[in-house]
C-alpha cells in the first residue's frame, strides 16, 4: 500500500470531499457516543447539520461510512509505521504507554472506534470483511517493513513477528481502554524491550 498525499481537487469535487469529511467527523462522534446500533443515518444527519439525503449522496449506507472511517484510521497508522524506522526501544516504550498510534483525544477515539468495529464484526459479515481487508493492509505493510529492516528474514518469520506485534498492540490497547491494566507502564516497557531483544534479530 502506497500512501500518497491527497491531490488538489477542482471546486465541485473539493466541496464533495469537504462534505464527506464533515460527515465522517459527525459519524465518528455519533458512533463513539451511541455505538453503531444506536447511530442511524438520521442521528448522523442531525449531528452534521445535513439532511439524510445529502448524506446518502456521499455514502450509500452506514457500512460505507464505517468503511471510510476504518480506512482513514489504517492509513494514519501505516504512515506512523513507515515513520518509526523499526526503532524497537521506541516501539516498546510507545506500546507500553499506549502511544503507539499517536497521542491525544483523537487517537483515543480511533482506538475506541476500532474496538467498536471489532465487536460489530462478530454480528455483521460486511463489517467483518472490512476489518479483514484493512488488517491485511497493516499486516502486509508490517511484513514488508520487517524484511526491509532485516534483509535475511524469511517471509514466514516476518509474518510470525508481525502477528506477535499485532497481539501485543491490540491486547495492550484493549486492556487500557477497558481500564483492566494492573501494572505501571514502566514495567511493561522493560518486558516489551526484553521480548523484542529476544525475538528480533540483532541489527547490523
Amino acid at each position: 500500500m502506497t500512501i500518497q498525499k491527497k491531490p488538489t481537487l477542482p471546486g465541485k469535487l473539493q466541496r464533495i470531499e469537504e462534505r464527506r469529511d464533515h460527515i465522517i467527523a459527525a459519524a465518528r462522534l455519533c458512533f463513539r457516543q451511541h455505538g453503531f446500533h444506536g447511530s442511524g443515518m438520521a442521528e448522523i444527519a442531525e449531528l452534521s447539520q445535513l439532511s439524510v439525503g445529502q448524506i446518502y449522496r456521499c455514502f450509500i449506507n452506514k457500512e460505507a461510512i464505517i468503511e471510510e472511517i476504518v480506512h482513514r484510521i489504517v492509513t494514519h497508522r501505516v504512515r506512523l509505521m513507515l515513520d518509526n524506522d523499526n526503532d524497537l526501544d521506541r516501539i516498546a516504550d510507545d506500546l507500553a504507554g499506549n502511544r503507539l498510534w499517536g497521542d491525544g483525544e483523537e487517537e483515543l477515539i480511533n482506538q475506541a472506534l476500532m474496538m467498536e468495529v471489532s465487536a460489530e464484526a462478530t454480528r455483521n459479515p460486511r463489517i467483518a470483511q472490512i476489518l479483514i481487508d484493512v488488517d491485511a493492509i497493516m499486516f502486509r505493510q508490517g511484513c514488508a517493513m520487517l524484511q526491509n529492516a532485516y534483509p535475511g528474514m524469511s517471509h514466514d518469520d516476518a509474518a510470525t513477528l508481525a502477528e506477535l506485534f499485532a497481539v501485543l498492540s491490540e491486547g495492550t490497547m484493549l486492556r487500557i481502554l477497558t481500564q483492566q491494566r494492573q501494572v505501571k507502564p514502566e514495567g511493561l516497557q522493560r518486558l516489551f524491550r526484553l521480548i523484542f531483544s529476544k525475538v528480533f534479530p540483532a541489527r547490523m
